[in-house]
């Protein structure tokens, strides 16, 4: 492979992601769009070649419509370059932001253009925003979703920060009736607080920490989502499902016809509460890891197509700050690093159960595109951005955390050896990770030249208009 091909130039695969399976291509690139598709051994005038080895797949760019960045104010827990070079090491070319922990929150127009500007000037690959609803600004909203952002996420727990406060149940259904008639979404992190445990120290085992979060609290918030969105029309999305007990419930509120989605997360479909080691705060996360038998249950809802996409929740700290306590479930704070290894982890334990790569890609691609309202993305197809990953199912990956591109080295995922990696990046035809180079993730095209665009609501509805971004 060459480091940095031309404007145009075919990448040929044995084996390119359509959709729903793998076919031969070449995939033709040109000015950074994909303008044909064709058979793998076509003649091709005028293009550089790319050959992708027999031993990998051709995939588009994942999608991750769940990842906190932090960006300005705690920008040392993570920030715009570490985790766009992260995501781009991960196959992700498009993210979308959480509208917390950065300083300030994306409550009002002017944070989320302080957001906006700090990843203009860092990111790698394509960004995006979510607004926060919170108690000061409920009815309005609408100044920031004619800003752009992709919609509004809301906490009905405490949220560990103080600057971004949660809703009680009166003003979660005034949230989804102002979102209905904006006609945006809201995406909702859902336990209760009143069957939660009290905050401080629990210990170094992570039972008493798994105790304090119980399922039940998150089947009483997510029927409590349900019953609001069913009343006002609105579009709800179930942000990092752990409980998959309430599979039914969600099931049964969309046969209903009530508008809603449901994620989850690589950590809750490859860990299991009876691995985690007492002190290892490094994988404590709201709402929990749980047992294996909810891990099995979860991963029907993968298959049965209940779930809609699997995104990271990438949310790290320093790691003085998951060591609070000396590993005190209770002291440290909550949140999983793991942007950069999500499929490689999900697909090892995909595969270990017998299901097929092409069963979880369209839950990485088009599933969080879609959760998101994001157009253009996630697939391979004439006319769309030359968003490429190559994928090798079967290489061996070993996590070492000092290795990632995270900021922090601390993450549940260091140490296990996972299978399949992602080989090379392009965002619009643009090298952004080529493992060949050694895995620093930074070709010499992007080595001080972010390529990442920013996303809005807006281009999506110019892209509905004929002009695809």
């Amino acid at each position: 492979m060459t480091a940095s091909p031309p404007s145009r130039f075919v990448v040929r695969a044995p084996r390119a992601f359509d959709g729903s399976g793998f076919v031969p291509a070449a995939v033709v690139v040109d000015e950074g769009r994909i303008v044909d598709i064709l058979a793998v051994d076509a003649p091709i005038a005028g293009a550089a070649e790319v050959a992708i080895a027999d031993d990998a797949v051709l995939l588009p760019g994942l999608v991750d419509s769940h990842v906190h960045i932090n960006e300005p104010g705690r920008t040392e827990w993570e920030g715009f370059r570490s985790a766009t070079l992260a995501a781009a090491a991960g196959g992700i070319t498009t993210l979308v932001d959480m509208p917390l922990n950065s300083v300030p929150p994306t409550t009002t127009v002017p944070a989320l253009e302080v957001k906006r500007a700090a990843a203009a000037a860092s990111a790698f690959i394509d960004v995006g925003f979510w607004g926060g609803a919170v108690p000061e600004n409920l009815g309005r909203l609408g100044p920031l979703h004619e800003a752009g952002v992709y919609g509004f996420k809301c906490f009905l727990a405490p949220s560990g920060v103080d600057e971004f406060g949660h809703l009680d149940r009166a003003q979660l259904r005034a949230a989804m009736d102002e979102v209905a008639a904006l006609g945006s979404r809201l995406i909702v992190h859902a336990e209760d607080p009143a069957l939660l445990g009290a905050d401080g120290a629990l210990g170094r085992g992570y039972e008493a920490f798994l105790a304090s979060r119980p399922a039940a609290s998150e089947a009483s918030a997510i029927d409590a989502v349900i019953a609001a969105a069913r009343a006002s029309g609105a579009r709800a999305h179930i942000l990092h499902l752990s409980d998959a007990r309430s599979l039914p419930a969600i099931r049964a509120a969309r046969a209903d016809g009530v508008a809603l989605t449901v994620e989850t997360c690589p950590h809750y479909l490859t860990l299991i509460a009876e691995d985690i080691p007492d002190g290892a705060a490094e994988f404590k996360c709201c709402p929990p890891i749980r047992e294996a038998s909810n891990r099995d249950l979860l991963w029907q809802g993968v298959v049965d197509g209940t779930i809609d996409a699997i995104v990271s929740d990438h949310s790290p700290s320093t790691v003085d700050l998951k060591r609070a306590g000396d590993g005190d479930f209770g002291l440290a704070w909550g949140g999983i690093a793991g942007l950069q290894v999500g499929l490689s982890a999900v697909w090892t334990e995909a595969h270990a159960r017998g299901i097929p790569l092409e069963t979880i890609l369209p839950l990485f691609t088009t599933g969080p595109a879609a959760v998101a309202g994001l157009s253009g993305v996630g697939r391979i197809e004439v006319g769309a951005p030359a968003h490429l990953a190559v994928f090798a199912p079967d290489d061996a990956l070993r996590i070492d955390v000092a290795a990632l591109r995270h900021r922090n080295p601390i993450s549940a995922y260091d140490g296990r050896m996972l299978r399949g990696r992602v080989r090379r990046t392009w965002l619009r035809g643009r090298s952004v990770f080529d493992s060949a180079l050694g895995g620093a993730g930074e070709a010499p095209a992007t080595r001080g030249a972010p390529g990442g665009r920013l996303r809005s609501r807006t281009d999506e509805l110019i892209g509905a208009m004929g002009d695809p971004r």
